[in-house]
Parts: structure tokens; sequence; C-alpha cells
């Protein structure tokens, strides 16, 4: 293990890095921000996994449902998650440009979308329908290689607000269709991934639950991270 004993991090950033068992003795961290896959954190002596996730629970009641096995919860789940993203896509229509603006390194709106389309052809088509289809080109995928712009992706395209924003109300529709005629028996089956090397390499084995599960936490966690960006940017052109 990497010790840093005396050293000055103000102001450091650690992006997709990999902490696990990593221990913080003596430090000062005012004003610090962790945001990522966090469990069993100990500040002080105190576990406060449980704490942060009762709080969001509370802050966004959707989580319990998309964490339910329950059918009727789940369809509930993806009509208030389809629900947010079209209150923030007329939120971005109301500024022409902001849909393509990032801060802080992270994605755009428009590639947050692109992102989810990519999330719906390789979860939801591929792992719970078992398609083996080529991904919708315009996604945006994994960094890592080779999935980065397999499988149909084409990272030369740059597709208009509209055109997004169609396909994710075409997959919304497809899935919400599923969704409707699923059943908990459906639910508890193995994941009918096809056999091949195409994303994601390690949803075979999974319950179709647990891959509609990364559908909607991703669609859930992806619009936290845009609604975050556009209050930010709309707070620096106020100043």
């Amino acid at each position: 293990m990497t010790r840093y004993v005396d050293e000055d991090l103000h102001g450091a950033e650690f992006r997709e890095c990999d902490l696990t068992g990593a221990r913080l003795i003596g430090v000062v961290m005012q004003d610090a921000v962790i945001d990522g896959l966090i469990t069993n954190l100990v500040v002080n002596g105190v576990e406060v996994t449980e704490y942060v996730e009762a709080e969001l629970d509370r802050r966004h009641p959707v989580r319990v449902l998309i964490r339910s096995e329950d059918p009727a919860d789940l369809r509930e789940a993806s009509r208030q998650l389809h629900a947010g993203w079209a209150a923030t896509i007329e939120r971005i229509r109301r500024t022409p440009g902001i849909e393509r603006r990032s801060v802080n390194d992270e994605w755009s709106a428009v590639q947050t979308m692109r992102h989810l389309v990519f999330v719906h052809d390789s979860w939801f088509r591929r792992c719970c329908l078992g398609s083996t289809e080529l991904f919708t080109p315009m996604g945006i995928g994994t960094t890592v290689e080779p999935y980065r712009g397999a499988h149909g992706l084409d990272l030369s395209l740059d597709p208009a607000l509209d055109e997004i924003v169609s396909v994710r109300d075409a997959q919304t529709a497809e899935l919400e269709a599923w969704l409707d005629e699923v059943t908990a028996m459906q639910l508890a089956a193995r994941a009918p991934v096809p056999d091949d090397d195409v994303w994601p390499p390690y949803a075979r084995g999974r319950l179709v639950r647990q891959c509609l599960g990364t559908v909607l936490n991703e669609t859930f966690e992806h619009h936290g991270f845009c609604v975050r960006d556009l209050d930010l940017i709309e707070a620096q052109d106020a100043e």
C-alpha cells in the first residue's frame, strides 16, 4: 500500500480510483466531496454508510422502488425516472446550447443521454432480452478497450439533442412495455446474455433482475449528475 506522510493534498482530485481499504489517519479534511460506490465507510469511529443511504432514500424515494423485487414497483420506478428526465430535457431546451457544455471534466448533458442509449442496448436489450443486435451507433460506451468503439458504436457521430431524445423515448417505451408484462419469476431467472465477447463481459451469470437494476440505477444516477452540472453551469452564468 502506498503511504503518504505529511503530504499536502489540498485540492487533490481522485477520479475513477479504487480506494478500497484506504486509511486516512490524523487528516484534515474540510469542504471535501466524496462521490462514488461507497460501503463500510468509517468516520471517526462511526460507520456512516447506513446514515447516508437512509438520507438518500429520503431525498429520492424512487431509490426504494428501484431496489424492489415487485414488478409493479419497478414499473413505477421506470415511470418516475422517465418523468424526471423529461422535466430536465425541457429545462435544457430553455437554454439552447447548454446541453453541450460541461464542468469539472464531466460529460455534457447530450453525452450523458448518449451513454444511457448504450446502457439500454447493453444491459437491457442484450442482458434482459438476449439480443445479439448491434448497438445504436450514437451510444457512448465504456472507455475500456476493446469495447469503447465496438459492436456498432460510431465514435464520429455528433447527434443533435432532438435525435438523442427521440432514441431515448423509443427505448423507454420498449422498457416500459416489457415491464408491463414481466413477472417476478422472469425477473428471478438467469439473464439470457449471449455467449460472445460483447459488452458487458461480466454480466453472464447474473439474474434478469440484477441487469434491470443496472439500467434503472444508471438512469437515476446519471440524471443526478446531469442536474448537478446544469445547476453549476447556470450558477456560473449568473455570476
